[in-house]
């Protein structure tokens, strides 16, 4: 069992470094525009790649209607690849996590054939046939996590695996979607549970994951209400992103379009659901409905600043863990930094980019540390 919890250890760490640089580029494609820069799912342009040489690219054009443009086309088809490499650690992952477990391996293997059976029919657009085989594989999936208790990780793996194969639907969605806001922002926030729940199985499978004398019950629920705060945060920034409302305000800071309070419209700003066939490429919203997205952002914004701070300090005056609360500390001062760099500079790609990364770093620490606050399971 010790062996089993070194090598889950040492697969959840490499996930997580691969979930952020997922994380991270696909923050890059979304910002550069190149979200529907291959209009099929998985394959671009009918290929695993993408279209470079001038035959290709003709090729291509003369069978889709989106027209190839190679400098974007990579970016989207080369996020999906790392995207598909994390699924297959994942999968390994939750493989060794129950490897003791009586029938585990198959049911594992038996549910992710199911969703690589999907994946063909949903090319051949047998989209009722690949759906269902979804459906049951995450039933499985799911049903098989609750049944199973956590001692060797088994819970926790095999609910990443079922998270990630909905990610990647979600990707699709995106995709043949046309970039729906509320797929955008499902996506994004899939992609930071799914780095969550990595960070969180990294540091419990640890053999240092428990910190002798640990702070109270005060500290632990401000780092529960700071995880929560920043995962709103997170949707609220993927909403802003979705609906192109980064620059609503212009590059004013801290007022807004040169006011403190602008005409916004609340209205028609988080409409989750306005169905399905719009190409939301550039967005469809109104100036005053992403003004309100923007200024919501920010507000919330303050609220995150004021609890995540107060929960540094408290880190570092309590003086068992001033690491991570100076940590914690420099990571937020920094993504505030950031915002605000985005709007002042336009928005440049790698300031909005860097923004995206730290709040997934800033997840990892407050993540981290909520489970190194807990017992560490006893090996059997």
């Amino acid at each position: 069992m010790i062996k089993s919890l070194m090598h889950v250890n040492r697969l959840a760490w490499i996930a997580v470094l691969l979930a952020l640089c997922v994380i991270a580029f696909g923050a890059f494609v979304r910002l550069s525009h190149a979200g529907l820069s291959c209009p099929d799912w998985p394959t671009c342009y009918g290929k695993a790649t993408w279209p470079v040489h001038a035959h290709e690219i003709a090729h291509a054009n003369a069978n889709f209607e989106r027209p190839v443009e190679t400098h974007k086309a990579w970016r989207e088809q080369f996020h999906r690849h790392i995207a598909a490499l994390l699924g297959v650690l994942v999968l390994t992952l939750a493989i060794v996590a129950t490897r003791h477990r009586r029938y585990a391996k198959g049911i594992i293997l038996g549910a992710s054939a199911l969703v690589a059976v999907a994946i063909p029919l949903y090319m051949r657009e047998w989209y009722v046939a690949s759906s269902v085989l979804v459906v049951t594989a995450e039933l499985i999936l799911l049903g098989m996590a609750f049944r199973w208790d956590n001692r060797d990780f088994a819970r926790a793996a095999t609910l990443t695996l079922a998270l990630i194969i909905f990610q990647a639907m979600l990707g699709m969605w995106t995709v043949t979607w046309l970039l729906k806001p509320v797929v955008v922002m499902g996506h994004l926030l899939g992609g930071m549970a799914t780095f969550a729940m990595l960070t969180w199985l990294a540091h419990r499978a640890s053999p240092f994951a428990v910190i002798p004398n640990p702070p109270g019950l005060h500290v632990r629920g401000m780092l529960v209400v700071g995880i929560a705060l920043v995962v709103v945060q997170i949707a609220l920034g993927g909403w802003v992103s979705a609906n192109y409302a980064a620059l609503a305000c212009g590059v004013d800071f801290p007022a807004c379009q040169g006011q403190w309070w602008p005409r916004m419209n609340f209205s028609d700003a988080f409409v989750l659901w306005r169905g399905i066939g719009v190409d939301y490429e550039g967005g469809v919203l109104d100036a005053d409905a992403r003004t309100a997205i923007q200024m919501v952002h920010r507000m919330f914004a303050l609220v995150v600043f004021g609890h995540v701070l107060a929960l540094a300090v408290r880190l570092i005056r309590d003086g068992r863990l001033p690491t991570y609360g100076w940590s914690i500390g420099f990571v937020l001062c920094l993504q505030v930094a950031l915002g605000i760099t985005n709007v002042m500079a336009g928005l440049p790609l790698k300031v909005a980019t860097a923004h995206n990364a730290f709040a997934a770093i800033l997840l990892f620490l407050l993540v981290g540390l909520l489970a190194r606050l807990r017992p560490a399971p006893v090996a059997a």
